[in-house]
């Protein structure tokens, strides 16, 4: 989701500001579609959320090329992807919804004020925050083997760590996204950046469900 980390030069005013407007539209659209496939796959086993997932990383990588093509096209694939995300994640929110209610709400609820603030930080700043992107990355990696590592060997509070771990990542890579947003100048790039904004706004949400709920499902 990061093609190129380097700044391109400042845009107008207006232009920033209909790019900001058209981007979050669609990660508000998106995120809408996230959540009628995540209510639609409600009742669906863990198993068929698994396909979903790998559907949804097509979508994903397809809205990477078709960006680059047909805005059109990727706005498409961006609205797949959200659905789709949706139904993979359903057994997941099912699962909390019905043992632990308040813990959705609540995930919700602090997953907004966090993509605020960081968002907002990282839209107003001045530094560039494309120098820590390679180290968001790998951060990110190293996050994703050590719940690898979390399904195998039992470490305790191991899911707490874990969250915490990954808020304290996404914290900089929204950061990082919300500042590439205000730097970038082609709008055609809007779908792609709606993508990325929505996917942290996806794993915030998913690592604070885990806080709250009192752990990863297994």
């Amino acid at each position: 989701m990061y093609p190129d980390t380097a700044f391109e030069p400042a845009v107008s005013r207006e232009g920033a500001q209909a790019l900001f407007g058209q981007t979050m539209g669609l990660v508000s659209l998106t995120a809408g579609l996230f959540a009628a496939g995540a209510y639609l796959g409600r009742n669906q086993s863990s198993g068929l959320g698994l396909l979903w997932f790998i559907a949804a990383f097509v979508c994903l990588l397809g809205i990477n090329f078709a960006s680059r093509q047909s805005e059109q096209l990727a706005i498409g694939l961006l609205f797949g992807f959200g659905v789709l995300m949706g139904l993979a994640v359903a057994p997941t929110v099912a699962y909390y919804a019905n043992s632990n209610p308040d813990a959705v709400w609540q995930a919700g609820g602090a997953t907004g004020l966090f993509i605020a603030g960081f968002g907002s930080a990282g839209y107003a700043t001045r530094r560039d925050l494309s120098a820590y992107a390679r180290a968001f990355f790998w951060a990110l990696v190293a996050l994703i083997g050590f719940g690898v590592v979390l399904i195998f060997v039992q470490i305790p509070h191991g899911s707490l760590i874990y969250a915490i771990l990954g808020l304290a990542i996404f914290a900089g890579i929204t950061m990082f996204d919300f500042q590439r947003l205000r730097r970038t100048k082609n709008i055609a790039s809007a779908p792609l950046l709606a993508a990325s904004i929505f996917l942290d706004i996806l794993n915030v949400f998913l690592l604070f469900l885990s806080l709250f709920g009192g752990g990863r499902r297994r």
